[in-house]
């Protein structure tokens, strides 16, 4: 017997696509229609807010095509939550309008193919990068105003071709590859796997979510040539919308462009006071703070101790993307726990990065949705990464500027044979030269550290702490 994966299994997901009795709709007296949208807004408003149950999120989208006009997304703790949400819709006055024509029901799960060391570490020995990687699949957010696309596959199980009749290895090495092309769409397309097998008609339902409906395309298009999709996966019918907050389904029932662009509870998330999740990411980064100030190499205050980053890629020309930029952080500033936005230039390569950091890692996440609206965005740092740090705030003498810059050199060669590195750039602050800073990817919080104690990185830090004008900071990314 072929070895299956081990899997982890999170929230049920239930995708629900409603088509509209247009011609009913148009002949209902007013008091009708008013009476279905009141209700209809209540109950999306009620389920976004996770009203129905402990934990959970909600969403609608505004379909496109003859499929479908509505995709009400929920994804519960419990399959009996699903249930009874479902239900709850068609007793409101504007589910008498409406008719199911079809749904999906699957769960949330990561397997073995992610990692053999979740499933086998103890949990407080499993890496916490990791660890907070598996939670996102398992209980994930769905962003605000983007466009979806929905469908579901399956492997293969042919006579010729049968995904099930393989060794674990080679499987596994086949997903590997679709991750790695799946990883260059970061920060431009986000996903949602579900696994349905036992639950609906095929094995998983995927979600796949983007600013830009091309992208969608695009991912699902170059990855069809990976060998574990070309080969062994079949796919169902997809479907395209866009989300839409409750309060615009009034201007969807009128036949309006939805959403109607009315961010401004958007805005207020920024400066929102979310403890809970400060807390648990403050409390991740803890302990690596903790390590790097026992190799003594951890400044903490102003800028590396209690503040968070997130980092956007951008392709776009320098100077435009700058005035874009100034345009945010003047906004930006406005917010208490905002610290610094900045846009820095690739040493390198042909991109930028925009740099926003502020006192809580959920404000620099929502911060990010508004920079991912920038021209010539590319991806975002740490996206679908196991664990990202970044060494900020590297001021140089101005004496000793090509002296970094070539010891920079020295060290990337070092990381690029480094088990478990991902890539690493140097990049240089706009507006003040000698400002730089150096943002890497690992594949694991303890990858990171294995070169944090070696002697390379030793002799860089005892070397910089005399062509610096201050200790480097570190800070992590949200």
């Amino acid at each position: 017997m072929r070895e299956p994966p081990q899997t982890d299994e999170g929230w049920y997901a239930l995708h629900d696509f409603r088509r509209i009795d247009w011609a009913a709709w148009r002949d209902a007296p007013e008091r009708e229609r008013e009476s279905a949208i009141e209700e209809g807004v209540a109950y999306l408003d009620a389920h976004e807010a996770v009203e129905d149950a402990e934990d959970g999120v909600s969403a609608v989208f505004a379909m496109v095509g003859h499929k479908a006009d509505l995709m009400i997304v929920h994804l519960r703790p419990t399959l009996d939550a699903l249930s009874t949400a479902e239900r709850r819709f068609d007793r409101t006055a504007l589910g008498a309008f409406t008719e199911q024509s079809t749904s999906y029901v699957s769960v949330t799960e990561v397997s073995g193919y992610v990692s053999d060391a979740y499933f086998t570490d103890d949990e407080e020995e499993t890496d916490e990068g990791l660890k907070r990687y598996i939670e996102g699949k398992l209980e994930p957010d769905i962003p605000e105003g983007q466009y979806a696309c929905f469908y579901p596959m399956s492997r293969k199980r042919g006579e010729q071709d049968n995904w099930y009749d393989l060794p674990f290895e080679r499987r596994r090495e086949m997903m590997e590859e679709h991750g790695e092309h799946g990883r260059e769409f970061g920060g431009r397309v986000k996903q949602i796997v579900c696994s349905s097998v036992g639950l609906d008609d095929w094995e998983w339902g995927v979600t796949l979510f983007s600013e830009d409906p091309t992208n969608l395309k695009d991912i699902v298009y170059e990855l069809r040539y990976d060998e574990a999709s070309a080969r062994y996966s079949e796919f169902g019918p997809f479907y395209v919308g866009r989300r839409f907050p409750p309060s615009d389904l009034p201007a969807f029932l009128a036949g309006e462009s939805v959403p109607t662009g009315d961010d401004a509870h958007a805005h207020d998330e920024a400066d929102a006071d979310h403890h809970g999740d400060d807390e648990h990411d403050e409390a991740d980064a803890d302990d690596i703070r903790g390590e790097l100030e026992d190799l003594d190499i951890y400044a903490g205050k102003p800028h590396g101790e209690d503040v968070y980053a997130t980092v956007l890629y951008s392709e776009a020309d320098a100077d435009g993307l700058f005035d874009e930029v100034d345009g945010l952080r003047s906004n930006f500033d406005h917010y208490d726990t905002h610290v610094k936005t900045a846009v820095y230039d690739a040493l390198e390569r042909d991109r930028r990065a925009v740099v926003s950091i502020w006192d809580t890692a959920s404000a620099a996440d929502t911060a990010a949705g508004f920079l991912s609206e920038l021209p010539g965005i590319v991806s975002r740092a740490g996206e679908e990464s196991g664990f990202g740090t970044m060494g900020m705030f590297y001021t140089v003498k101005p004496d000793h500027r090509e002296e970094f810059v070539e010891k920079f050199e020295t060290v990337g060669g070092v990381l690029a044979d480094m088990a478990g590195h991902g890539e690493t750039d140097l990049m240089i602050n706009l507006e003040d030269e000698n400002d730089m800073f150096i943002a890497s990817q690992w594949r694991s919080k303890e990858d990171a550290m294995n070169f944090f104690r070696s002697d390379a990185f030793t002799d860089t830090v005892s070397w910089g702490r005399d062509v610096l004008a201050d200790r480097p900071r570190h800070v992590f990314l949200a």
